[in-house]
């Protein structure tokens, strides 16, 4: 048997072609486990229910349990999947999709609100279609990558019941006019009429837990700041008694904070614990008690 220490030139032929086929099947199967997309985007089977049945794409994922008896009785993070026939979603690659920055920005927020709130969280997570019945179980749904969102009549239907009916949707990793017009003209099919506010920093939103003075731009850990000076929105959407029915973190890459915390300290310190952290846990602990 040759040593591990030979190069592939120097083994015999017919054992470098049983290596390259081992390595190709090896490749393939991963391919089809994780098949990776533009825009961050992976492949997840369909009937995927949890984040947690997704393996980390960053350093891992934080573990805990609940209290034996009560583990229903806490907060889920659920993300909503909107997949277009054939499982990719419309407007095309590399802009981003509802798995962006999936399962990890998910747990990791999700632990981390349970770290620092006195709320009980599902260490799971929840991976929900709009038609789904057990939609209404979770008042809180998270769609990543907004200026690709792309909905079935159906689906439109069915988030106008949820929003109407006390449900409350986060937005964020959303970029430019394109992105935000986008986002106006799906929720104009969804509730007709209704019109994206700015919310000024005024609001009691701010003030939840974290006390927040400014809007500020959370960083693509790749690539940095994706349009460098650019104001920073955090649009709403009330009901007629005013109520945030929906948020939308624009030119802003949040859910990055939340995903790539663990691969670089200093990214961790200066967009993950001052920025990313507080505006999500101030968004959530705010529309649970309101």
């Amino acid at each position: 048997m040759p040593a591990l220490s030979e190069t592939p030139e120097r083994l015999p032929k017919t054992t470098r072609r049983l290596l390259l086929l081992a390595a190709l099947g090896v490749a393939s199967t991963l391919f089809a486990q994780f098949r990776i997309f533009g825009g961050g985007q992976i492949y997840v089977d369909p009937y995927t229910r949890t984040s947690r049945e997704i393996g980390s794409r960053s350093v891992g994922t934080p573990e805990w349990a609940n209290p034996v008896g009560f583990e229903r009785d806490v907060f889920t993070f659920a993300r909503l999947r909107y997949d277009t026939p054939g499982g990719i979603r419309a407007g095309g690659r590399g802009r981003g999709g509802w798995t962006t920055d999936l399962p990890d920005a998910d747990l990791n927020l999700s632990y981390r609100l349970q770290q620092m709130t006195a709320m009980k969280v599902d260490p799971n997570g929840r991976i929900v279609r709009a038609t789904d019945p057990e939609l209404a179980d979770y008042p809180f749904l998270f769609a990543s990558a907004p200026g690709s969102l792309a909905l079935t009549a159906d689906e439109l239907a069915a988030l106008r019941a949820y929003l109407l009916n006390g449900g409350f949707m986060l937005m964020t990793d959303s970029w430019g006019d394109a992105d935000a017009n986008n986002v106006n003209r799906i929720f104009d099919q969804i509730l007709p009429g209704s019109h994206f506010v700015e919310l000024p920093i005024e609001h009691p939103l701010y003030r939840a837990v974290f006390n927040i003075t400014e809007k500020a731009q959370v960083a693509n850990i790749r690539i940095g700041m994706k349009i460098p000076g650019t104001r920073i929105e955090h649009r709403v959407l009330f009901d007629a008694k005013g109520r945030i029915m929906a948020m939308s973190l624009h030119n802003s890459d949040d859910s990055d904070g939340w995903e790539r915390e663990g691969e670089d300290h200093d990214y961790f310190e200066r967009y993950s614990e001052k920025i990313a952290y507080p505006l999500a846990i101030n968004i959530l602990l705010y529309q649970m008690t309101h």
